[in-house]
């Protein structure tokens, strides 16, 4: 099949089969309904239905019992380093929220044993490997507007204290710098500042998804913010110190 393909195609396909993990089938199907536009593959690929690989659920019952914890029928910080570990990326990757995404964890630093063997078998993954071979393509989901949005909203109760409304300061400022990296925010920084100086308190669900939007539609110039606009005062009060500060020009 191939064969007849040019060698432009040829490396489309391999490098579709690499970053999904796909079979050759899958990727051409999705590269000639994109007509070879690798960026519109990958939406076709992710925004259908997968359909997923069969996991053994005994090779996923020796996974858990790696990781669980001696005393607690849970995974906790000691076995999650290990997967982390085993995987060979860093406890602070970002993919690490994913994953935790994919397995709907309530807290971070914790997988029940339902979160997750429910969580690989969505994944269609069953060992170490093929887990591994999955980070990629999971990397790639935050590029998704929609699903950057879902995993940025699942972010603020999964690092949540257990029992907690608010996100505590130190935490959000954590999860937005992770998050804003990925969405390259560049005031983001300046936001975290902000937060330090002028609020120093936990973090509301509103401020959270608000932020998300305002980062969303207004330009890092802030030539397009509305100051009639439904901001949270904590958007408009930090666009008051962006103008002082000389960061943004002045609004007059």
């Amino acid at each position: 099949m191939m064969s007849k393909l040019g060698r432009g195609q040829k490396d489309k396909v391999q490098q579709f089969m690499a970053i999904t993990g796909a079979s050759e089938k899958v990727a051409l199907q999705a590269l000639k309904a994109s007509d070879w536009h690798l960026e519109g593959a990958f939406d076709i690929f992710y925004s259908q239905p997968q359909i997923r690989a069969v996991t053994d659920t005994r090779h996923l019952e020796e996974l858990y019992k790696r990781y669980r914890d001696p005393d607690v029928d849970m995974i906790l910080v000691e076995g999650i380093s290990l997967l982390c570990n085993d995987l060979q990326v860093d406890p602070q990757d970002i993919v690490m929220l994913v994953l935790s995404w994919h397995m709907k964890a309530a807290t971070m630093c914790e997988f029940s044993h339902q979160e997750f063997i429910g969580g690989l078998q969505s994944l269609g993954v069953d060992s170490i490997p093929k887990l591994r071979e999955k980070l990629p393509s999971l990397r790639h989901e935050l590029r998704d507007e929609q699903k950057f949005r879902e995993i940025y909203n699942f972010a603020f109760s999964w690092a949540r204290e257990k029992g907690q409304k608010p996100l505590a300061l130190d935490t959000a400022l954590g999860m937005w710098r992770l998050l804003f990296s990925e969405k390259h925010w560049p005031l983001v920084e300046h936001w975290c500042q902000f937060l330090q100086v002028r609020h120093n308190k936990a973090i509301s669900r509103d401020t959270w998804s608000q932020l998300l939007e305002f980062v969303k539609t207004i330009d890092p110039q802030l030539s397009n913010y509305d100051e009639e606009g439904a901001w949270p005062y904590l958007i408009d009060e930090f666009v008051e110190y962006l103008t002082e500060n000389g960061i943004v020009p002045s609004r007059k």
